[in-house]
């Protein structure tokens, strides 16, 4: 068993195989996921897992060079997220958001129901 923090098998090998510049997205429980893209998906119940715990799971193992999330985010999530270390932020349009998931390596479902609970996240490098 990892003694790190996250757990889930598919999520971590993931970011174990991800390389400079690709793209991890983690969104809410509506997020649509495009076609071609792979899900992998967490959601339990409403609220189950919460989008910031995931997250955080996530940042603990990936090197974060750059990030985006959408412009209608609440003021609450958008504290949060500028809260953490996600590289370079920026904020878009929710819809550009969308878009710019279509390029994804991934996008990880979470059972968030705060509006808006997106997060694009682009890997860097640990050297």
């Amino acid at each position: 068993m990892k003694r790190t923090t996250l757990l889930h098998s598919e999520l971590s090998g993931l970011i174990a195989a991800m390389g400079h510049g690709d793209l991890l997205v983690i969104g809410d429980a509506g997020l649509p996921v495009p076609p071609g893209v792979r899900c992998i998906d967490l959601a339990v119940t409403r609220g189950v897992p919460r989008f910031l715990n995931v997250l955080d799971a996530v940042l603990a193992e990936m090197v974060v060079e750059r990030s985006a999330w959408a412009a209608e985010a609440g003021a609450d999530l958008q504290g949060a997220l500028e809260g953490r270390d996600l590289g370079t932020p920026s904020v878009v349009a929710h819809d550009a958001f969308k878009t710019l998931s279509r390029e994804a390596r991934a996008i990880v479902r979470t059972g968030e129901f705060t509006p808006y609970a997106n997060v694009a996240l682009w890997s860097g490098v640990a050297f």
